[in-house]
């Protein structure tokens, strides 16, 4: 959600949560976990055009929790959020049956509007910053016992979103944008539905990464089955008129 503020800043907010399976734990460190769950929602903020500035966490673990895990957990919920120059401000610590990470991004427009999901107009294009399939693959790979290629498993672990791209396609006057946290199709969906337009994905020219064409390879499957339905790579997905020069980092789909 978004609001108003009296001196004509926009400031925008948005809530994520993680639960943290026994597959998580046993896949990747706490540091690795609090990144992940930090990403998931400052990329929400990148989505809408803003900048995030702070993270407020609600933590939830079993009494028996290690403290040494909740203060890597919250290492890493700090790494994350310095990369785009945010801080962890506060939240709530309470007790739960398996660990749980309630984020809160807060972020700033910088007095421009918030780019939502519905305003895709006919004859814009699609386009998309970041990687996308890649944490799909990692999740393949890890489910079968492996743990390489690395880059795709650190991929699953924790996401690159192209924090910087959100903001870039504001000022560019991107029409539309979500970031890619269901999967390609799905997200495309979400913008589609809300715009009321149709959108015609392109997949014939892709370049396919090689750590991609890699693994599936082993798996004897289509690559490009991951770049559509692959979620949590946090890429940004971004509607613009066709007569706009795209910013830096997005790709026409």
């Amino acid at each position: 959600f978004f609001f108003q503020a009296e001196d004509g800043i926009r400031d925008v907010a948005v809530t994520g949560v993680q639960t943290c399976s026994s597959d998580l734990r046993d896949w990747s460190t706490p540091v690795d976990i609090g990144r992940k769950a930090a990403a998931a929602s400052l990329a929400d903020i990148a989505a809408m055009g803003g900048e995030a500035t702070s993270l407020v966490v609600g933590f939830g673990a079993p009494a028996d929790l290690p403290a040494a895990w909740a203060l890597q957990c919250t290492a890493g919920l700090r790494e994350e959020a310095a990369l785009v120059g945010a801080t962890l401000v506060g939240g709530d610590v309470v007790e739960a049956p398996q660990v749980v990470l309630s984020v809160t991004a807060l972020g700033d427009l910088g007095g421009r509007p918030p780019v939502l999901r519905s305003g895709a107009q006919p004859g814009d294009l699609v386009a998309i910053a970041g990687r996308f399939g890649w944490s799909g693959a990692g999740l393949a790979l890890l489910r079968r016992g492996f743990k390489s290629p690395k880059a795709l498993v650190d991929a699953h672990r924790f996401p690159q979103p192209p924090y910087a791209a959100g903001p870039a396609a504001a000022r560019s006057g991107a029409t539309s944008m979500i970031d890619v946290s269901d999967g390609l199709v799905a997200d495309a969906r979400h913008l589609a539905q809300a715009s009321g337009v149709v959108i015609d994905i392109h997949t014939d020219e892709w370049e396919v990464p090689q750590p991609l064409q890699d693994a599936a390879a082993a798996f004897n499957v289509d690559p490009r089955e991951w770049m559509l339905s692959g979620g949590e790579d946090h890429a940004l997905l971004a509607t613009f008129p066709a007569a706009v020069a795209l910013p830096e980092g997005f790709a026409i789909i």
